[in-house]
């Protein structure tokens, strides 16, 4: 399976190869972070002499536009765009490291509508509205 991720501000192609890349920020520390196009999948990419700890709160930017990916209606999410077998769709994940969340969301017939949702903590999510921008 093939999944192409975008920035929902620019457009930009964000996994030209196997990995996501985005620009991540916590505290005055900024690096590149990948992460695993599956979703689900919580494999990380880090740079040398990174670490993340489980409840640190990161902030991930677009690393072309440098837009901010929080999603400004549901708190502790980011937003990509993921097209997958031809079909545009939302990716919604957590900015909170340790917490394993990532929502699939789908624009349905005049509301959105999540497809699927990933890892121990989705729940947490899944009953607030999703802001669709297609």
């Amino acid at each position: 399976m093939s999944w192409s991720y975008s920035c929902p501000w620019c457009g930009a192609m964000l996994n030209p190869d196997k990995t996501i890349i985005l620009t991540a920020s916590r505290g005055g520390e900024r690096v590149l972070i990948g992460f695993h196009p599956e979703p689900g999948n919580y494999e990380l990419f880090l740079p040398p002499n990174v670490s993340i700890s489980e409840g640190d709160h990161w902030d991930f930017f677009c690393p072309v536009c440098r837009e901010n990916l929080l999603t400004g209606e549901l708190e502790g999410l980011c937003e990509l765009r993921m097209v997958d077998d031809d079909k545009e769709q939302q990716v919604f994940f957590s900015r909170i490291a340790g917490e394993q969340a990532t929502l699939v969301v789908s624009k349905g017939k005049g509301k959105p509508k999540v497809q699927e949702k990933h890892g121990d903590h989705a729940t947490r999510y899944t009953e607030r509205v999703m802001p669709v921008r297609f």
